[in-house]
């Protein structure tokens, strides 16, 4: 049974403008493990040119080191605010780009299909999926986030893992209820 507990890395970004987060899971069988998670800052005096060109170094630094397999973000939801929402999708166009040039597959969920799959309900807190986190990681109790951002991004790697394997497990369907979003994202 070699290559039974072959592990899968996953990347999840959470683009944003000023901040992104990534978080690195390791999913091997049912279990996933935290790698690594953090924040990529943007300095929020620098031109938006230059934050997105720190956004796409980092972000490849962050990749070379962890060697994901696959990667994971946040389709795009509407904003109130359309400079918001513009400046957002800069982002998120170079955190795709970057995934691109790794050669990672890409796949994109909804946020209310990443709440519904880390809480149960697609309309859940920033602060209740951080506490679902750091349940369905074993984080300690007392792990003190960086930010929701952090915590986003481990959320969308988690929601991952659970559609994945609900796919894995449910070759009959070609649509379940909760495989919204699953393709990898064509370029």
């Amino acid at each position: 049974m070699a290559g039974h507990n072959k592990s899968v890395r996953v990347l999840a970004i959470d683009p944003g403008s000023r901040i992104s987060g990534f978080g690195i899971i390791d999913i091997v069988s049912n279990d996933c493990r935290l790698v690594a998670s953090g924040l990529i800052a943007l300095g929020t005096d620098e031109s938006l040119s230059r934050r997105l060109c720190t956004l796409r170094n980092d972000l490849t630094e962050v990749i070379k080191r962890y060697a994901p397999h696959e990667a994971a973000v946040e389709s795009i939801f509407f904003s109130k605010n359309a400079q918001s929402a513009l400046v957002l999708g800069h982002a998120r166009g170079v955190v795709l780009t970057v995934i691109e040039d790794a050669g990672l597959p890409l796949f994109e969920y909804s946020p209310a299909l990443i709440k519904q799959n880390i809480s149960g309900s697609g309309r859940a807190t920033k602060n209740s999926i951080a506490e679902m986190v750091k349940i369905l990681l074993k984080l300690p109790r007392k792990f003190e986030w960086k930010g929701s951002d952090q915590s986003d991004a481990l959320a969308i790697a988690l929601a991952h893992a659970q559609i994945r394997r609900w796919n894995k497990h449910d070759r009959t369907s070609s649509r379940s209820p909760s495989s919204e979003g699953t393709q990898p994202f064509d370029h």
